[in-house]
């Protein structure tokens, strides 16, 4: 791992878990999700957060039952054709400061159901809020990126919102956000909903409270074209970068870098395949998605444990740790002492990682839908910065032998 100096700031600290506690506001979550020093006025294109998370699904209203259920997220605004939008329809769901909108075709000729015939499941929109959209897409432009959508205002009886979008990798977008002046439920066009999932007694009140991370894939020999891209038209700097031994196992190897915004309260890691004996799970990824996009979102929990037990409970399936990975004594001495014995660990197949700052826990979902493309991550953050680099090799190697169930190794 190759860090700059601002990856090890106390400044720029990760959250703990009294920080992720379930009653922060998102305002206090947003302070708390990148506190590094950044003057928003020197920067070209300043970004306050990541604003919400687009996916394009195959049937919207169920897939928002299901992240209500299996994921507990909250209900909290609709889009469709009874609000008069007749192409589509579009559930938005909250967890703390983490927004997801679901999207699915009704008109048969719509481009969405043409999207999703092309790439299944997926993340179509990293939408970014933003103080000055017109600034951000000044700069854009001059720079070179594609402008999708021209800077336009949005007003319904809750004020205006101001947003426009550009072009990344593949059919993603960022949509950027000034909502400065709207206190509605989501945009213009959408109306309050509450879903009918009733929490269990129990149950926590949130199983993530934030997006940690959103990591995209590319196709071998565009990392570093995309890396160019977020520092030359974003203003975004480096965080980390592996390579070579770092992410790579017997069989298969990927390359990746990681780029945050100024404040670094976004952060995306940019994986491409490397050559190796047999295909990576990016290789998988861009044949099953038909090209680059969104692989995986990490989202961040202060009881990985409590959220991982309710989620399994709930039919969400995981990736399998060997035991052998919890009884290397290199590892034991590695990690030293964390909040939880390495037996819970173990016991749900979770992930431990210590780097200079302090120690992360994580897992990994399987696919969450019919195409081996999209999953989450789960991620506690003790003082550490990174992406559990030390568990590359055993994360992958787990990959590995999903892929090879599915005869895509």
């Amino acid at each position: 791992m190759t860090a700059t100096p601002e990856t090890t700031t106390a400044a720029h600290r990760a959250l703990t878990p009294e920080e992720l506690r379930a009653d922060l506001t998102l305002e206090q979550l947003q302070q708390l999700v990148g506190l590094v020093e950044h003057d928003p006025s020197r920067d070209p294109f300043p970004v306050n957060a990541l604003d919400a998370v687009g996916f394009v699904v195959g049937n919207a209203t169920m897939a928002a039952g299901w992240y209500q259920l299996a994921m507990g997220m909250e209900l909290v605004a609709y889009r469709g054709p009874e609000t008069g939008h007749r192409e589509a329809v579009s559930f938005v769901l909250r967890s703390g400061s983490a927004r997801f909108v679901l999207t699915g075709a009704v008109d048969p000729a719509s481009p969405l159901a043409d999207h999703h015939r092309r790439h299944g499941d997926g993340v179509v929109d990293l939408a970014l809020e933003v103080p000055d959209v017109d600034r951000c897409v000044a700069h854009a432009r001059a720079c070179g990126a594609t402008v999708l959508v021209e800077p336009h205002d949005e007003s319904d009886e809750h004020g205006t919102v101001r947003t426009a979008a550009i072009a990344t990798y593949g059919e993603t977008r960022h949509t950027l956000v000034d909502r400065s002046r709207y206190d509605g439920p989501y945009l213009p066009g959408y109306v309050a909903r509450t879903g009918t999932v009733e929490r269990r007694a129990g149950d926590p009140a949130r199983l993530f409270q934030a997006v940690d991370h959103c990591v995209g894939n590319v196709e071998l020999g565009r990392m570093d074209e995309w890396v160019d891209f977020y520092h030359r038209v974003m203003g975004f700097t480096d965080m980390a970068e592996f390579v070579g031994d770092d992410i790579a196992t017997d069989y298969s190897a990927l390359m990746s870098k990681v780029v945050a915004s100024g404040n670094h309260r976004v952060k995306f890691p940019l994986n491409e395949p490397a050559v190796a004996k047999k295909r990576s799970q990016i290789d998988e990824y861009l044949d099953f998605y038909a090209g680059p996009g969104c692989q995986h979102l990490a989202l961040a929990t202060g009881d990985i444990l409590r959220s991982v037990d309710v989620m399994r409970a709930r039919g969400v399936q995981f990736l399998a740790t060997p035991d052998s990975y919890y009884d290397d004594p290199e590892l034991r001495a590695r990690i030293g002492e964390v909040r939880v014995p390495i037996e819970e660990l173990k016991a749900r197949g979770i992930l431990v990682d210590r780097d200079e700052d302090g120690y992360l826990l994580q897992i990994f979902t399987q696919p969450v839908g019919d195409r081996p493309t999209v999953f989450f991550e789960l991620i506690e953050r003790h003082g550490s910065l990174g992406f559990g680099k030390g568990n590359f090799k055993a994360l992958f190697e787990a990959i590995e032998r999903e892929q090879d169930r599915r005869g895509n190794l």
